[in-house]
């Protein structure tokens, strides 16, 4: 993969893995295909009220920015120049495991009558479910192993086992999460344009139901995200053509009638009798697939410490403004080697964040380095254990289910 110090192209930009840009976010060359980004978000997911607390890079100067821009790019660099023949075994073994536990998974379950087959193979798909979103799907399509020109380990060839279709989930999370990450106004992942998840954002009454939303969100996690990607509250705006939606409706159709015709039909059908036995156990693993890639997700941005930003910041933004912005609007998971794999590396929600493009086994590595670049220039390096995170999580969907919940005033506080 070539790597370039500029704004990624049309193409660059969905699939390898929206790069930071050294332009200016609003000074870039125009796409050659509509960029859904371009698009202002409706006002009730943006807001309008100014950041209610403090920045905890307030105290940086451009001189200090100017420097922690540069340790980053040369700690970048050398990950770049030592990626080699154990980062392409890393990537071929996990592959090879995933598909030997679904392959596993899916024989155990023809004889899904039998009550230990369908536990093992449940548990087997479950996991082969997870490595397949996490570890691969979501960082192949970041283009984090292009570098080793292999067709079939590519952002632009790679699908996955997951509702949403390969290039229309690139173009949402590559180039407008990653670019634009915490950003209200221009990134739709704060709440995913259904909850209230910051003080700044205005309350209406529906958002008292927002615990029960993010609880049937968790269990339909997939199909939610691949619905969302379609920007229908952009729709009812006014803001993106219908004609434009029901074309990606109707691609997002062909993907998921695959995916349930396969778990739900084909596969059944090979377990005979056992054919409910086995639809009961793809829904089980699906759901729990679910329910982990969403609680390490919102874990990612969602808890306490974690700072959203003013669409006004990305004026005339800098590399290393762009790089603070990352470290301050992300947080990580703490947990062993295995967790790590099971959470796609995303437990490195940091050093993801400012690498999206780098071989996700290298995340553990470079984490002690940028920590103590942190901890150098005075800013903080969230992290905890998922229980704890999300948590806090939760806490803050009920918090802002109702109206108010910004920092209290200094008169009040004392």
């Amino acid at each position: 993969m070539t790597i370039t110090t500029e704004r990624p192209t049309t193409t660059d930009a969905s699939t390898a893995g929206g790069r930071a840009p050294r332009v200016t976010a609003k000074a870039a060359a125009p796409f050659a295909e509509p960029v859904v980004v371009e698009n202002p978000l409706p006002s009730r997911i943006s807001g309008t009220v100014p950041t209610m607390a403090p920045s905890a890079a307030a105290h940086l100067t451009d001189t200090q920015v100017e420097a922690l821009a540069a340790e980053l790019d040369a700690l970048r660099e050398e990950v770049v120049a030592s990626r080699g023949e154990a980062d392409a075994q890393y990537i071929h073994r996990i592959i090879r495991l995933q598909r030997g536990l679904e392959l596993g998974g899916r024989g155990a379950l023809i004889f899904s009558l039998n009550p230990a087959a369908w536990l093992a193979g449940t548990a087997a798909l479950t996991v082969a479910k997870i490595l397949d979103n996490m570890e691969l799907g979501h960082n192949i399509l970041h283009g984090q192993w292009d570098w080793m020109k292999d067709p079939k380990i590519h952002s632009t060839t790679w699908e996955w086992d997951h509702a949403s279709p390969a290039k229309s989930w690139q173009r949402s999370h590559n180039y407008e999460h990653h670019t634009f990450t915490n950003v209200r106004g221009r990134d739709r992942d704060l709440g995913y344009a259904v909850m209230r998840v910051t003080p700044e954002q205005p309350w209406k009454p529906t958002d008292l139901f927002q615990p029960l939303t993010n609880l049937g969100l968790s269990l339909i996690f997939e199909h939610g995200i691949a619905i969302y990607d379609i920007e229908l509250e952009k729709v009812a705006e006014g803001t993106k053509p219908w004609s434009q939606a029901k074309a990606e409706l109707k691609t997002l159709w062909r993907k998921t009638r695959k995916q349930l015709a396969k778990d739900y039909v084909l596969f059944p059908l090979l377990s005979g009798p056992g054919f409910l036995h086995t639809a009961a156990a793809n829904f089980t693993a699906n759901t729990l697939r679910n329910i982990w890639s969403h609680a390490v997700i919102f874990c990612g941005h969602f808890p306490d410490g974690v700072e959203t930003f003013e669409e006004s910041r990305l004026d005339g933004e800098t590399q290393g403004e762009w790089y603070v912005r990352q470290m301050l609007g992300s947080a990580n998971l703490t947990g062993s080697p295995v967790f790590h794999l099971m959470t796609g590396n995303l437990s490195h929600q940091i050093e993801h964040h400012l690498f999206p493009d780098l071989p996700s086994n290298r995340y553990a590595q470079i984490a002690p380095r940028v920590r103590e670049i942190c901890e150098r220039y005075d800013l903080p390096y969230t992290a905890g254990s998922l229980p704890r995170q999300y948590g806090k999580v939760l806490r803050k969907i009920v918090r802002y289910a109702f109206p108010g919940g910004g920092p209290k005033p200094a008169a009040q506080a004392a």
